[in-house]
This record gives C-alpha cells, sequence and structure tokens, in this order.
C-alpha cells in the first residue's frame, strides 16, 4: 500500500491530509501557518513537517512510506519561494514526488468543474476561476502592504485603528475595543502597538472573530467592518467574472477561507453581494476541502510518468 501527503497551507494554519491509494483517508491534522512570505520558507517548512509528523504519528506510519506529497501554499506564486518549499519538501520525503502550487490552483482544481470562480477569504483574499475552456483569470493576493482588502487581516487592522480614534475622542475604550485587548491578552494598547510591529500577523488575524462576535450582538461599528469587508471581496469576485465573462452563465462560485462560516452577519452580506455580481452563479463551498485536495493530487503523482512531480 502506497501513502501520499496533501497540505493546505496559509497565514495563520496548516492542514494535512494523510491518503492511501485506494483514496482512504487515514488521518488529518493541523500546524501552525505555512506561507513563505510571511513567516519565511524555513518556518513554513517546519509547520509543514510538523502537520506531516501527527498525521503519520496517527496514523502510524513511517516517513518512508510516503509515495507522494502536495502543497498547495499561499505565498507560492513567487517562483523563488515555490522553490525553496519543493526542495524542503523533498528534504523532508527523501523517497517522494514533490509537487508545490499556490492555495489559489489547489482551491480551482478542487472544484472539478468548468467554469468555476473560487472567493478565498482568510488570512488574506483573492479569487480564481476558469472559463469552460480552462483559460485562468485570478485577482487579489497581493499581501497584506498591497491588497488583501476584505481580509481577516484587513478587518483587524481596521478594527483597531477604530478602537484607537475612538479612544483618543472619548479618553475611554468602546466594547469592541476593550473585548480586543481582552481577547489578544494584551494589558495595554501601548503593548498592542509593539505586538502589532513585531509580529503583525499574529495581531490583525486574531482580531477578525472578536468583530464577528460583536457584529453578531449587534455591534453596530463591527457591523460596518463587516459590510465593507463582504463588498471588498464581492469586488474581487466581480472581476473575475467579468474577465472570463460569465455573468450570464451558470457555474459554480465557491467560498473558502477561515473567514467563511464565522459570522452569520457577513455571510449574509457577502452572499448578497456575490448573487449580484454573478446572478446565475450556484454559490456554496467548495466540494472537496483543499488538503484533501492536495492528497488526490498527489495520489496522481504516483502514478504519472518519472518526470512529473519533481
Amino acid at each position: 500500500m502506497r501513502y501520499v501527503l496533501g497540505f493546505d497551507g496559509g497565514g495563520t494554519k496548516t492542514e494535512c491530509v494523510l491518503m492511501d491509494e485506494t483514496h482512504h483517508i487515514l488521518a488529518r491534522s493541523r500546524s501552525g501557518p505555512s506561507n513563505p512570505l510571511r513567516v519565511g520558507s524555513q518556518a513554513a517548512a517546519a509547520a509543514l513537517q510538523q502537520a506531516a509528523d501527527r498525521a503519520l504519528a496517527e496514523a502510524h506510519i513511517e516517513h518512508p512510506r510516503i509515495a507522494a506529497v502536495c502543497a498547495g501554499l499561499a505565498g507560492v506564486g513567487h517562483p523563488e519561494a515555490a522553490k525553496k518549499l519543493h526542495e524542503g519538501l523533498s528534504t523532508i520525503f527523501a523517497k517522494a514526488r514533490v509537487c508545490v502550487l499556490t492555495d489559489l490552483a489547489l482551491c480551482l482544481a478542487a472544484t472539478g468543474q468548468r467554469p468555476a470562480v473560487v472567493l478565498v477569504a482568510g488570512t488574506g483574499s483573492a479569487a480564481i476561476g476558469w472559463d469552460a475552456g480552462g483559460h485562468l483569470s485570478r485577482v487579489g493576493g497581493y499581501g497584506p502592504l498591497l491588497g488583501d482588502q476584505g481580509s481577516a487581516y484587513d478587518i483587524g487592522r481596521q478594527a483597531i485603528l477604530l478602537a484607537l480614534r475612538a479612544r483618543d475622542r472619548a479618553g475611554g475604550d468602546t466594547p469592541l475595543g476593550t473585548e480586543i485587548l481582552r481577547q489578544l491578552e494584551c494589558p495595554s494598547w501601548a503593548e498592542l502597538q509593539i505586538r502589532a510591529r513585531t509580529a503583525a500577523d499574529e495581531v490583525f488575524p486574531r482580531v477578525f472573530p472578536v468583530v464577528a462576535s460583536a457584529g453578531g450582538a449587534g455591534d453596530q461599528v463591527a457591523h460596518e467592518l463587516l459590510r465593507d469587508a463582504a463588498l471588498e471581496l464581492a469586488l474581487l469576485v466581480e472581476m473575475i467574472v467579468e474577465r472570463l465573462g460569465l455573468r450570464e452563465t451558470s457555474f459554480l462560485l465557491a467560498k473558502t477561507g477561515g473567514m467563511i462560516g464565522r459570522s452569520a452577519f457577513l455571510d449574509a452580506e457577502l452572499d448578497g453581494r456575490l448573487m449580484r455580481a454573478a446572478p446565475q452563479a450556484k454559490i456554496g463551498p467548495l466540494p472537496v476541502p483543499p488538503a484533501e485536495a492536495a492528497a488526490r493530487v498527489a495520489l496522481g503523482l504516483v502514478s504519472a510518468p518519472e518526470s512529473a512531480g519533481n
């Protein structure tokens, strides 16, 4: 029996699936972030290895029995980043075929159909799609300094900024500001500012659940933040739909990422805007979770010619 590993990695977490050649899932595991542009190639490779070790330990399978590995990762659109992660995985799994692709490409493959569009809403934000002929288009995914509008990172950054401005005006914290400090376990805004400068990815995305919870409780500031995020995310999809000429076409519009399903208010706002951008689309989740889709890609490497994958 041969075994493969599939990874789905981003700026907050890494998910791993261990699968055998009969497509049976033997184990699932998680570890920390594996986006090399955010945490560096060495830390990304370490997160992948940690997730793999946990899955293999659960299934009592040793590393040498892994025949192929596929990792769909945010941040590997740059060739140098992809090369370093490929080399890292090839070192960890010396006997396995290795494939590294972007998280967007992995999500699109997970739809299993054409045409299709995928919206990724997590630590970062992006959209990708292809038409019936396989013509590809993608937007967003430029990282926190240049883009990622509507992402968890973006919402967290804006929420903190609004809380600080409100504190400047009123001389005290708003309920949302108080909850942000509590959830981040920061004794003061001065401490939070230091952490934001030195480890932004460990601060801003973690504020999103606070905003989501506040939105569910009716907080108007949270509602405004979530409405703005829905608008930005829908704009990504609208650009893909216009580029590919899909507005009057029936297709799967899949949503994925850590923000989806975390806020009923955001989900409703986003779906409403997506329906206006693509009135014929079937909006729903990915048919297959990305890490599982990666494992299936890895299975394809097992039976592919020797030149594939490596």
